[in-house]
């Protein structure tokens, strides 16, 4: 996914506003910011360098009146696949303050994706999963996948809840029984399935993925930006005092699960990939 696209090829380069790092920011002479997630060895995973280096994304594009579209994609097989379990057990006993410090980045992260003026989209390859893959899906306003994506909450598979806002975002998106049994029960769910549920806006070839998720953000791009600006903040101030209002909870039940043995049990399952043996302790 690398950042060397363009519609026009007498276009100008990207300028790189963030070209190093595990969150990478260029912008195109058309409008078009480009946000790269940058931890391909680790399925662009978000350790705490990488929540950081979002943030620090995210301020720059809120503070940038040339960014008119914005397009996430990540380096390598994988969109995002959640928080770095390996991190998360490294943690040990200390994992809950890890935890506290980790789900706030992610929920201000989710929080300022939903709250920028210009619109953005997110492609998605590979895997889309945890509070990671699959907030940032839910807090995009428009979501392109390819044909081999595939798509998994995952919290509950380690003993912990959904973050980033999804237990508000997703249930608005698939309605609430789809999102209980998608986060309670933990599917794998393909692009095709996510398209008809309604969790993303469309599917397209995987050799083609990137090409059409440009040509949607500047199609964007060249819209009105002060009447997308304001459609977009009705869009989400229908839910966004909602999704506020469960984020600190969210936190908290983080925080709290993560202090448990079953947690601990759960990454370590996934790590070994085997089923995990939950005690409820």
């Amino acid at each position: 996914m690398a950042d060397q696209h363009t519609d026009n090829k007498n276009a100008p380069p990207p300028e790189m506003l963030i070209e190093a790092g595990p969150a990478l920011l260029s912008l195109h002479a058309d409008g078009v910011a480009h946000v790269r997630l940058n931890r391909p060895d680790a399925a662009n995973g978000l350790d705490m360098d990488m929540l950081k280096g979002l943030h620090e994304v995210m301020v720059r594009m809120h503070g940038d009146g040339r960014v008119r579209a914005v397009l996430i994609t990540g380096e390598g097989r994988n969109f995002c696949a959640g928080g770095d379990v390996h991190t998360f057990l490294s943690k040990g006993e200390a994992l809950p303050d890890y935890i506290r410090t980790a789900t706030s980045y992610l929920q201000i992260v989710a929080s300022m994706m939903m709250r920028l003026d210009a619109p953005v989209v997110s492609a998605v390859h590979g895997f889309a999963a945890g509070g990671g893959g699959m907030g940032l899906v839910c807090s995009s306003d428009f979501v392109v996948a390819g044909t081999s994506a595939k798509f998994l909450a995952g919290a509950t598979r380690v003993a912990m809840v959904p973050d980033a806002g999804v237990s508000v975002t997703l249930t608005h998106l698939v309605g609430l029984r789809k999102a209980t049994e998608i986060l309670m029960l933990n599917p794998v769910i393909s692009a095709g399935e996510a398209l008809d549920m309604g969790l993303i806006t469309r599917v397209v070839a995987d050799d083609q993925l990137l090409e059409q998720a440009f040509s949607l953000a500047r199609q964007l791009a060249r819209g009105a930006p002060a009447a997308l600006a304001g459609t977009k903040r009705l869009l989400w101030n229908g839910l966004g005092s909602s999704v506020d209002a469960c984020m600190p909870e969210e936190n908290r039940m983080q925080a709290q699960l993560s202090g448990m043995a079953d947690a601990r049990e759960g990454l370590s399952a996934v790590i070994e990939k085997r089923t995990p043996n939950f005690k409820g302790r």
